[in-house]
Order: structure tokens, then sequence, then C-alpha cells
């Protein structure tokens, strides 16, 4: 009785929170192009601006015990100001395309309300990016935090709907379940217009479930390549960057590093000097009992600094060292190195050659994050283009600190988001990378061209294939 009274809470709470919600969205419905990214512009200025990113840096890092004050940092202060610069241009309100070839114009409207999962690893920078992406659309959204990052939720959320009715509009366009439980959630998932879940495989599967449109992102398991023509100071670098940034909370931090054989040894050294730490024999069988129990992740260990880590393994790491490297040569459930770890360390493979590392990244990748990520650093456009043609992935970050790049940086092309769509591949139902255009609805008016199209004769039009059966 006391479950069910619990589930009928939750179904009348969040069915309030939507009312609410419609009725804010419906007000902005005709903005202007102008009037929305003047509210999406202040809704991040309220929680990028110097002392707002600090105080939500210390706040996000003392509630979650995740990641770091530097990682949330650049998130909260860095993040959403690239996010915005990427999405102010873009048309969102009226005709947003034409296609003059084929007499096609394109009307953006708004999807309604947008149900969104905020995870405890990025709680930061998520909710502001997952809500600008909601108003450009000109929709209201409600996140839906993880329990541990609950109070980082609500005081981001707030700022922002600060913002909002500072701008003249109403601050219900953006809301937080405040003491989130399993039952909200999956009201606000079978309530909501469109799902955006960004969180655990069990969560995204919910979403997928839950009867509602839904996007939802993949398992990530980045997997790097180092070839022989690379520039190895540059690599080693921007690996460790990638590898300990924010402590590795990113699904997108390197987790498996394949090097080619003629510059293994010296690739190694070169990770050594930036911080890394081999661990082998008797210490890797510890490490291995600390990152996971009974076959799952040690949520104890995600995020953590590398002394916490190796300190539980009994492994007394020396002072400087950042990450921690573990060789490894195969890949599945019998080398579990192999697959996504969320803590600083990476398992290491020596390859001959392109075609091995092709080989290796897709079993690694077939054991877990399949569609979402791969990297090389290379400067054979060959190699680059073989590794991209054959596998079974996403992205592939050229000459980039993978965790830092994928999801969009100022130094690439990428539209900037938190929520990587990953493909068939990922069990998802999109690849790119996910942003306002996914939370509309487009209506396509068609005119008749200038000159109907003419079927041409069979000779021509099956040319290719006459006379060959």
């Amino acid at each position: 009785m006391a479950d069910n009274q619990e589930l009928i809470e939750a179904r009348e709470e969040v069915a309030a929170m939507m009312a609410r919600a419609r009725a804010a969205q419906q007000q902005i419905e005709h903005y202007t192009q102008q009037q929305v990214d003047e509210l999406i512009t202040a809704m991040v200025w309220a929680v990028a601006r110097q002392d707002r990113s600090e105080e939500i840096a210390r706040f996000t890092v003392e509630e979650t015990q995740l990641g770091n004050y530097d990682g949330k940092y650049l998130k909260i202060h860095r993040k959403t100001r690239a996010t915005l610069m990427d999405i102010l241009p873009d048309k969102s309100v009226g005709v947003i395309e034409e296609d003059r070839e084929r007499n096609i114009v394109k009307i953006a409207k708004p999807v309604g309300v947008i149900g969104a999962l905020s995870p405890s690893t990025n709680p930061e920078a998520t909710p502001v990016i997952k809500s600008i992406a909601a108003v450009k659309g000109r929709n209201a959204i409600i996140i839906a935090p993880h329990p541990r990052a609950k109070l980082t939720n609500k005081l981001i959320c707030d700022y922002m709907r600060e913002a909002i009715v500072a701008m003249g509009a109403p601050a219900d366009l953006v809301q937080s379940i405040d003491v989130p439980s399993l039952d909200k959630t999956n009201e606000l998932m079978r309530q909501c217009d469109r799902i955006l879940a960004t969180g655990g495989a069990a969560m995204v599967t919910a979403a997928y479930s839950s009867g509602t449109p839904a996007l939802g992102v993949g398992v990530g398991n980045a997997v790097i390549t180092v070839d022989d023509t690379a520039d190895l100071d540059d690599a080693a670098d921007k690996i460790r960057t990638s590898k300990t940034l924010d402590l590795a909370a990113s699904c997108s931090s390197d987790n498996a590093v394949l090097v080619f054989e003629s510059i293994y040894d010296e690739f190694l050294e070169k990770l050594k000097h930036e911080g890394g730490y081999v661990v082998e024999g008797e210490e890797k069988d510890r490490l291995q009992r600390v990152i996971w129990h009974d076959g799952h992740l040690n949520a104890g260990i995600v995020a953590q600094h590398a002394v916490s880590i190796a300190g539980q393994a009994g492994i007394d790491l020396p002072e400087g060292k950042q990450f921690l490297i573990v060789p490894e040569t195969g890949a599945g459930p019998d080398y579990p190195f192999s697959g996504e770890k969320m803590t600083v360390t990476m398992a290491l493979y020596k390859v001959k050659d392109i075609d091995e590392a092709i080989a290796m990244t897709n079993r690694i990748q077939a054991y877990q994050g399949q569609g979402h990520s791969c990297g090389i650093y290379s400067n054979s456009d060959d190699n680059i283009m073989k590794l991209a043609r054959e596998t079974r992935t996403s992205r592939v970050m050229v000459n980039q600190p993978q965790a830092a790049s994928n999801s969009g940086n100022l130094w690439n092309g990428m539209r900037q988001t938190f929520s990587l769509g990953c493909g068939s591949w990922g069990g998802n139902s999109i690849n790119h990378n996910i942003t306002w255009r996914d939370l509309i609805n487009e209506t396509w008016v068609s005119k008749p061209l200038a000159q109907t199209k003419v079927i041409p004769p069979d000779e021509e039009l099956f040319a290719s294939v006459l006379g060959k059966f």
C-alpha cells in the first residue's frame, strides 16, 4: 500500500510540474528569434559568470565527491559559454531551412516539454546545456537529477529561473525535481513530450521503453590509437589531459590506448613522463579487485584521485603520478581492463599496424562502448581514414584530447553538447551530437517543382544492370 501511495504522489507531483511547464511553454511559443536568444544568453550568464562558476564548481565536488574543482569549473565556466556561442547563430524560429532545388521550406515548432535526465558525473553543465537547447526550440524543460547531485541541480536551476524571470519570461520554463526518486523520473518520462536521457544504461533503456519519444546515449569506452607518424610528445600530453580531466568523470575519457609496436617503448616512457604509473603483475590483480566488485564497476572509485584508487589497491603511488597504465593484450569479459573504467586508469596495448589497431578497437568496443567514440594520433590521412571507415563508431577525433573534444570544443567543428548519440551500434536512434535541432518538430512545406521530374527510359535507368541477369 505504501509503495502504491508513493507512486500516486509521484504521479501527482510530476503532473503538477508538467501543468506549470506547459503553461510556461505556451507563453514563449510565439517568441521572436531575438527574444529566444536573449533568454538563453541570460540563462548561461546566470551560472557562467566568475563568482557563480566558482561557487557551482566547489559545490558540485562537495556534494557529489566526484571529479575535481578544475574540471567542474571548466565545464560550468567554459563549456556553457562555448555551447551558447555554438547555437546562438542558429535560426530556430520560423523558417529555418529552404531547399530551393526540391522547393521545400522547413518551419520550426516547439515539441512542448522536455524531460531531461542529468547524471552525477557531469551535473554542473549538463542541466545548463540541456536547458538552453530546450529553450532555443521554445520548449520548457524539467530536469530529473541523479540523487547524488540533486542539490547541485537545484542550485543551477534556481539561478537560471531567476535569469528567466529577469528577462520577463516565466520561471517554470526550467524546473528541477528537487527530491528525485525512480518513481518521479519514470513519471516524468511517461508524461513529457520528449525525453533527453543522459545517464546509466539502465536509465537510457527505461527512457526508450517509456512510450515517449526518447533521445538516449550509449556507453562510452573510448579507444585511442597512436601510430608511427604521430607527434609523440603532443599525443602523450593530450592523452594525459583527456585521461585526467575531471578525474575521468566523462564517459569520453581514454579507456584504452593502442600503440604501434615500433614506437611502443618510446611512447610508454613519454606517458610515464606525463604522470602515468605502470601497473603490472600482482599490483594489476589488486587494482582489478578494487575497480570491479562481483563483475560490476565499483561506484566508490569512480572519478577519484589516482592516489586514492592506488591506495585501496595497496599500491604506493610515487609523487607526481596522476593516472594508472595497465598493459593489456585481450578484450572482453576475461579482460575487464578493456572495458569502461570511469577512473584515471587506462589499458595499454601494443599493436603491429593500423589493421591490428582497427581489429583491436572493434574487439574492445564490441565488449563495451560500440558506436560512441574512438581517436587517433597520426599524420597519415590513409591511417586516419582507414580507421574511420572500418570501425563501428560515431566519432573519430584526430590529434585531439578525446574527453575534451568529441562533445565539441573551440578547436574543432563538432556541435557542442554533453549528449552523444551512438547509432544502432550503441542502441541509439541517432549518431550525432544532440543539440536544439533534436528538440523541435519541423513542418515541411512542399511546393511544385518548376519542372516536373520525368522517369527516364528503362535503357537509361537500368543501364548498369541490363544484360547481367
